[in-house]
């Protein structure tokens, strides 16, 4: 009895000595790896704000060099070449009116009266001696307006208007003048019926922007090849 009663303590005894020391190294794994998780999280933050520091410094380099101011310029070019900014600069203010004389016997009436066609006219012979912004009755024309005739009016981006019809354009006033008054010209034709066309050159024509929307449904940027 007694050797089994001391079999039986020396058994427990070493039981506990085993489970001692399994926790201990259970304690010391678990200290260990929370000591390297708390390294790794420290070398992330050391380099995350070194990161921060080199884009803080590259912003700054940018700002300094004139990067940002650079881009404002270029994006107020842009704005003026797509018509959405107000402009102004010297230029000539056309106006053209109905005809007021009789049509002759035989002659169609409309040949007496503005149609969209006559508008178009005098709008490419402007483009064509150079004119960099255009204005039917204070409505600014961009790639995408319209102008064509509804009934006795004419729409200009998807606006009536009936005469007279003021026509502004910014560019060297000569230039834009002479295009008009060739001989055969435009002017000639239009005068030939006895529409009024008038010509004033101006040192300042004021044009406003654009105001009308622009989306697109189906036109999509094309994705640069690297």
């Amino acid at each position: 009895m007694k050797s089994g009663k001391v079999a039986l303590i020396a058994v427990s005894a070493l039981l506990g000595m085993m489970l001692s020391l399994q926790y201990r190294s259970a304690q010391e794994t678990q200290t260990q790896f929370a000591g390297m998780r708390m390294a790794d999280m420290y070398r992330q933050l050391v380099q995350a704000e070194h990161e921060n520091q080199e884009l803080q410094k590259r912003l700054t380099e940018l700002r300094e060099s004139g990067y940002e101011k650079n881009v404002k310029e270029e994006l107020k070019n842009l704005r003026y070449q797509a018509g959405l900014s107000a402009v102004e600069g010297p230029g000539i203010v056309v106006t053209l009116n109905d005809s007021k004389q009789k049509a002759k016997l035989g002659d169609n009436q409309n040949l007496y009266v503005v149609h969209d066609e006559d508008l178009l006219r005098v709008i490419n012979e402007l483009r064509a001696a150079g004119a960099e912004a255009i204005a039917i009755n204070e409505q600014r024309l961009i790639s995408r307006s319209e102008i064509r005739c509804a009934g006795p009016t004419v729409t200009v981006n998807g606006k009536m208007f009936g005469p007279p019809f003021v026509i502004k354009a910014i560019g060297d006033p000569q230039l834009l003048a002479g295009a008009l008054q060739l001989r055969g010209g435009v002017a000639d034709t239009l005068r030939y019926w006895g529409i009024e066309l008038d010509i004033e050159h101006v040192n300042n024509v004021h044009l406003p922007a654009y105001s009308g929307l622009i989306s697109t449904d189906f036109a999509k940027p094309v994705k640069e090849a690297n």
